[in-house]
């Protein structure tokens, strides 16, 4: 049985960080759940792009699939106001926990490390990174000026130009770095010129 990953999308979150991650990890072979916390499935991004999630955290939590259980990965999209639409939705903040409790791999890019994890206490006692600057606002954890920064299940990253490297993290906790290799050696990341 495949790894399975689950995003969720609020409005006004940055497109990039959201659709780079689940194309190279649906090009890994890892099965990807868009969710969109409220009950429409369009989803409109912070640059006027609209995605067509999946399905709903409401249609999961009716479905039973709003569990640890069903799934080995949870990650958002940073942007704003993405995270903080994020930030009010009380079951993807729950699910979070729930992830985090069971050891699953929880990831956050952009402003969500700072907006959304923070508040829920997530990253107390970690190293993380986020958008330069917002780690102003946040207290408990170590922050980090990496691209990416992992420590143990939870990866975080800086922003839309990171958001390949923040795919590639996430690709090699699920499924390891040969997965990682087969997609950056197709040239997925080469720079004409």
């Amino acid at each position: 049985m495949g790894k399975k990953a689950l995003v969720f999308l609020a409005e006004g979150f940055e497109e990039v960080e959201a659709v780079t991650p689940i194309d190279y990890l649906r090009r890994a072979g890892i099965e990807v759940t868009a969710a969109a916390i409220k009950d429409d499935r369009t989803v409109r991004g912070a640059h006027g792009i609209s995605l067509t999630a999946d399905t709903t955290v409401a249609e999961l939590e009716t479905s039973g699939r709003f569990s640890a259980a069903a799934w080995d990965a949870v990650f958002v999209p940073g942007g704003m106001p993405g995270a903080a639409n994020l930030a009010a939705c009380a079951p993807a903040g729950n699910f979070y926990r729930e992830m985090t409790a069971s050891g699953k791999i929880t990831a956050a890019i952009c402003a969500s490390p700072a907006v959304f994890l923070a508040p829920l206490g997530l990253l107390e006692g970690k190293k993380f990174t986020c958008y330069p600057g917002d780690e102003k606002q946040t207290n408990g954890g170590t922050w980090s000026a990496g691209r990416v920064v992992v420590d143990g299940s939870l990866i975080t990253s800086r922003g839309p130009g990171t958001a390949a490297a923040f795919a590639l993290a996430l690709i090699e906790k699920l499924a390891g770095k040969e997965e990682v290799q087969k997609l950056t050696g197709a040239a997925l990341l080469e720079l004409p010129g």
